[in-house]
């Protein structure tokens, strides 16, 4: 093996066809979106070059703003909910003392496999104003707290966040749990011989060495916060006005409503941006914390 890694021609052959891949498919369309950016182009022909002028547009743009602060509460809300109730989830379901241990694996998990437009069509349902369950059911307890969940501008946003948080969760609670299954047995064994309890057992063991698994399920909950897109197309369509709109809304609208795809290349470039950003801070984070433990 260790032949074989020194050999950096093969090296070189074998990942050719995986770095191929990636740059026709992935590397040279970002790269188009980033020139695109700088011209006028409503989508045919070649379009004029204008330099700067869609990023000056895009700064000075109130509702690119609004996007920003939205795509922000929502990744910092979906992070919150899914990390939090996933580990706990996620804990409890690796204890072998816990009963229904299968079925609660299962459960968590169904919100993920559903498509998503079905999912929001339930939430759609569940809801709405008149006739939806929410309210119903707080008119069935006597309670006085009828609301209009998604036309109320400063909490649609928050109502959104928290159908995708209830739906992805499950995919963080995989990620955890498998991260918990590949944790030697024999750690928590040396921890109770040293007398720790459950709680002291997770706290000194099992969430330190979930740091990778943490790493991931953060650079997956708020880079996909960041892009989110589907939620609002479906339940809010950006409303009420722009209240829910995000970066990616945003940069569909531009582009593919009125055309204006210079525009919205502009956006999309912010936000690839910021997701790459987002990546750098975690792991540099991590990076930091890695070095401190090694001095």
């Amino acid at each position: 093996m260790k032949k074989f890694y020194s050999n950096k021609l093969a090296i070189f052959f074998f990942t050719l066809p995986a770095l191929l891949v990636f740059s026709v498919m992935v590397f040279y369309p970002i790269i188009q979106v980033f020139v695109k950016s700088f011209y006028d182009w409503n989508g045919l022909g070649s379009g004029t070059f204008i330099g700067f002028e869609n990023y000056q547009k895009l700064f000075r743009d109130t509702v690119f703003k609004l996007s920003n602060k939205n795509a922000l509460i929502f990744s910092v809300f979906i992070t919150i909910f899914q990390i939090t109730l996933a580990s706990v989830f996620a804990l409890a379901v690796s204890d072998q003392k816990t009963k229904g241990r299968n079925i609660l694996r299962v459960s968590y998990f169904i919100p993920v496999v559903l498509s998503v437009t079905v999912v929001c069509q339930l939430w759609l349902a569940i809801l709405n104003a008149d006739s939806g369950l929410l309210n119903q059911l707080f008119k069935a307890l006597g309670l006085n707290y009828q609301q209009n969940w998604l036309s109320d501008r400063n909490h649609a946003i928050y109502v959104i966040a928290f159908v995708n948080a209830w739906q992805w969760m499950g995919y963080q609670f995989a990620l955890m749990l498998a991260g918990i299954k590949a944790i030697p047995i024999d750690y928590y064994e040396a921890a109770k011989i040293d007398g720790a309890s459950n709680f002291q057992a997770h706290t000194k063991v099992t969430i330190p060495l979930l740091k990778e698994t943490y790493k991931i399920c953060l650079t997956i909950s708020l880079t996909g916060g960041v892009k989110a897109f589907t939620e609002m197309f479906i339940m809010t369509k950006g409303g009420p006005g722009n209240a829910t709109y995000t970066l990616t809304y945003l940069m569909y609208k531009a582009a593919f409503r009125e055309y204006r795809y210079g525009y919205g290349m502009a956006a999309a470039s912010i936000l690839v941006l910021q997701c790459i950003a987002i990546i750098l801070v975690i792991n540099w984070l991590f990076r930091d914390k890695e070095k401190k433990e090694v001095a």
